[in-house]
């Protein structure tokens, strides 16, 4: 009985982790110990592989959110505020290159 403590503790924290393999063994056990009937251990197999897959979307998400703080909080420019930098000296360029033909000579030569 402590045995199946124990492995419904670890299924409440590391649901997350848990593959669909490990998941069907413990389930598999359950029965076989008479803890539960075969349509009470599909009913449970299923309910864990669903929270299972909750847990790492949740944890994905959350590693997600975590990462993207840390980069803002470093100041890392992002590509598409490098690309808008691109655009930006492309235009000043075709800007000068239009001034200098026109003999501007305000302009000076880099």
């Amino acid at each position: 009985m402590i045995d199946l403590i124990k492995k419904a503790a670890l299924t409440g924290i590391g649901v997350a982790s848990l593959t669909t393999e490990k998941i069907e063994e413990l389930s598999k056990e359950l029965i076989v110990k008479g803890k539960m009937s075969e349509q009470e251990g599909q009913k449970f197999l299923q309910e864990m592989i669903r929270r299972a897959d909750e847990s790492k979307e949740a944890l994905k998400t959350q590693t997600e959110n975590l990462v993207n703080s840390a980069l803002m909080k470093v100041q890392f420019a992002k590509s598409e505020d490098i690309e808008l930098l691109k655009k930006e000296v492309e235009k000043l360029r075709t800007e000068i290159d239009s001034l200098k033909k026109e003999g501007v000579s305000s302009v000076d030569d880099e």
